[in-house]
């Protein structure tokens, strides 16, 4: 965001409401500053995409049902692209970007994955992907493990970016471990008190972590600047505009997901449940300045909670209401006052979760939530008049059906959750294996519908 434009969108911020915020942002992002149109039809069908969108958050029924794809390795597949290319040939994956928007003219942008490269650059135990620990046609996987010891609560609450950056991260990758050997930054209070800190900015391991830091983070930059221009053909020769503002987390999910791992969290929940709740209340506003961060850089007034461990398989409908959504009602607040729409996709089942989340403390048309594999009419029924909702063509059905089939199972999805808008098509769960005829039917069946 430029100087400019930031200006125009916070001038008087302290004195607007959430709605008045979310106007701001919603009209720069119809704006489409930076983008340079083909043509003014071009801008026209950018900004008609954006405006159903966000009819669809304020559960007002579009002038069509708007239609997206959550995308994985598909986008390459789709092109021809092994998902080791995929990872790899950052100008392979944006090419295949661009052939995926011009085949299946979603209403919003889709990416590509993970750059590989970063991942080797740093070392990263987190992960393997294709070309490490896989084979070349086998999705990239988490490797879980309790990364956060059990005894390690109170450091991480003490001062949980000390904690990232001298236990956490060098046990990520190994590009991070002399970060462990650091003094703490607040040492460096006065120019005398610097000379004796800095010394250990020269030690020769210190040293190659960070030039292997700056390596991974010069090949970042060409991954995005790659994918950067495959998203700015969407917008400028499609009329595509980008729905995605930035990517947070729920306060649990940073523990059970990466931290502690499922094994260890569900220790905790009986061995130091206190330490849990703290720990998740710790990351409240360091996930909502996290959000707000991410939406001033791309625009986008929309962040996207990827949700794991609340789902229905995961803990009780009691442990859900103890450690999970307490904390995430919190970050959600905290982001819809500053007119951030967070956007939720909750993987796997929430069935058991629908009474909870259509919570009467979060403001009415402030969010919406993509579902993977919950019953679509019993969440209408939840959410209808609370909040917008999007899903959940499944991932089998797509990669396994036939167009018919397909097209059988959009209608009856549109016809139970679309009729009186608050509705987004997508499909259910991010997509690595498809048929083109499928997904096709997916999307112009959604487009063609006016029920």
């Amino acid at each position: 965001m430029s100087t400019e434009d930031r200006g125009e969108t916070f001038e008087g911020w302290d004195e607007l409401d959430w709605q008045e915020r979310r106007e701001r942002r919603f009209a720069r992002w119809l704006s489409a500053p930076g983008v340079e149109f083909k043509s003014d039809s071009v801008r026209v069908e950018y900004q008609e995409r954006v405006r159903l969108l966000i009819d669809v958050i304020k559960l007002k029924k579009p002038a069509r049902v708007p239609v997206t794809v959550t995308a994985g390795f598909y986008v390459g597949r789709h092109s021809g692209l092994t998902k080791k290319q995929s990872m790899h040939d950052y100008e392979k994956a944006a090419a295949a970007v661009i052939k995926f928007h011009e085949d299946f003219r979603p209403d919003f942008q889709t990416s590509s994955v993970a750059p590989a490269r970063v991942f080797e650059l740093l070392g990263l135990r987190l992960v393997d992907w294709p070309g490490n620990g896989l084979a070349d046609e086998t999705p990239w996987q988490y490797l879980e493990a309790e990364y956060m010891r059990e005894d390690e609560y109170d450091a991480l609450i003490a001062d949980p970016d000390v904690y990232f950056r001298r236990r956490l991260l060098p046990r990520f990758g190994s590009a991070f471990a002399p970060l462990a050997s650091l003094p703490p930054l607040t040492d460096m209070v006065e120019a005398t008190t610097m000379l004796f800190s800095l010394p250990a900015f020269a030690d020769p391991k210190v040293v190659e972590g960070m030039q292997r830091m700056a390596e991974a983070a010069r090949e970042c930059l060409a991954y995005l600047m790659a994918l950067g221009a495959a998203g700015a053909d969407a917008a400028g020769r499609l009329g595509i505009p980008s729905s995605f503002g930035g990517i947070a987390k729920a306060p649990y999910d940073i523990l059970a997901d990466t931290l502690r791992g499922t094994r260890g969290i569900m220790i905790d929940r009986f061995r130091r449940p206190e330490k849990i709740l703290e720990a998740c209340e710790r990351f409240v506003p360091i996930i909502i300045d996290w959000g707000m961060r991410q939406t001033e850089m791309t625009g986008a007034p929309l962040v996207t909670f990827v949700l794991h461990k609340g789902a229905d398989s995961f803990m009780s409908d009691a442990d859900f209401r103890q450690f999970y959504w307490p904390t995430l009602k919190a970050v959600l607040k905290g982001l819809i006052d500053e007119g951030i729409v967070p956007t939720m996709f909750a993987e796997g089942g929430y069935n058991k979760r629908l009474d909870v989340i259509a919570d009467p403390d979060l403001p009415v048309g402030s969010m919406f939530w993509l579902f993977d594999q919950t019953d679509m009419a019993a969440a209408k029924q939840a959410l209808r008049g609370h909040s917008a909702i999007a899903g959940n063509v499944p991932t089998a059905l797509l990669a396994l059906g036939t167009p018919a089939e397909v097209e059988k199972y959009t209608l009856d999805l549109l016809e139970t959750c679309a009729k009186d808008g608050g509705f987004m098509l997508q499909n259910g769960a991010v997509l690595d294996e498809a048929k083109a005829e499928c997904l096709k039917a997916m999307l112009d069946t959604g487009r063609d519908w006016r029920g």
